[in-house]
């Protein structure tokens, strides 16, 4: 029983790392992963067509020490694809032992699909050729960057990534007066592309890097989870189905799956 707690526990943090620190501010959602539509869209300006590499870094706040999280993102119209690999996470305060048992079962590669078009976030987990659904708030998938204002400051030039760039202080404020603020690095020669993205929240200082960056729209098959994939019902479910698998068949009842 202690090595299946200690297994469920380590692949339970896995999953909250995956799915609740894989964010930017408000635009994360909590669970719903990377979303870039509403004000997020917004500081993004012309340019909601593109995939890239991506450096995430978390730093201050309620983080043992510095995150770093690098994956590949791709967005197009509002939906958002951000793949990443968990053995490449650094520091925050996360073991090095829960990773390794993440890899063991499966888990290590995710893939976090953001629909706010079909109100449901997807993540998967391609070594385990299976997924769970997640709806998504209405309020958040109704969110567009016609509904939010922006206003611009500039605050000098820096090169990023070997990118000539605007850097600037962006504040958006939605309908309601609400407002959210980022540091922008505008590249010059990628059509005002923000390459560097800074915002605090909470306490905590999120820095995205963007590099690689391709400015034509993804392919529409990178947003919908694989047809061949078993689609379980919840979290649990699918770390049941992980678990039962490392342990060479596990007992109890097999866990509960979707119809296709």
């Amino acid at each position: 029983m202690k090595t299946r707690s200690r297994i469920l526990l380590a692949i339970t943090l896995g999953f909250a790392i995956a799915s609740a620190r894989a964010q930017f501010g408000n635009q994360a959602g909590g669970s719903q992963g990377l979303r870039f539509n509403g004000a997020m869209a917004k500081f993004f300006g012309d340019n909601g067509n593109f995939s890239a590499s991506l450096e995430m870094e978390m730093k201050g706040g309620a983080l043992a020490d510095t995150l770093k999280m690098p994956g590949k993102i791709a967005v197009a119209d509002g939906k958002s694809r951000f793949e990443m690999d968990v053995m490449q996470i650094k520091g925050g305060g996360v073991p090095e032992s829960g990773l390794a048992q993440m890899k063991s079962m499966g888990m290590d590669k995710t893939v976090m699909i953001s629909r706010p078009d079909q109100k449901v976030s997807y993540y998967i987990y391609p070594n385990l050729q299976a997924y769970t659904q997640t709806p998504m708030a209405e309020s958040e998938a109704a969110e567009k960057a016609s509904n939010f204002k922006i206003e611009t400051t500039e605050a000098g030039k820096e090169t990023v990534d070997g990118h000539p760039c605007v850097k600037t202080k962006a504040v958006v404020t939605d309908d309601k007066g609400v407002k959210q603020e980022a540091m922008l690095w505008n590249a010059t020669d990628l059509k005002k592309f923000p390459v560097k993205v800074e915002r605090t929240e909470k306490g905590t200082l999120i820095t995205m890097l963007f590099k690689e960056v391709k400015l034509s729209k993804p392919e529409a098959k990178q947003f919908d989870p694989p047809a061949e994939m078993t689609k379980y019902d919840n979290a649990q479910a699918l770390m049941q189905g992980a678990m039962a698998k490392r342990l060479g068949g596990g007992q109890g009842a097999p866990p509960r799956k979707q119809d296709q």
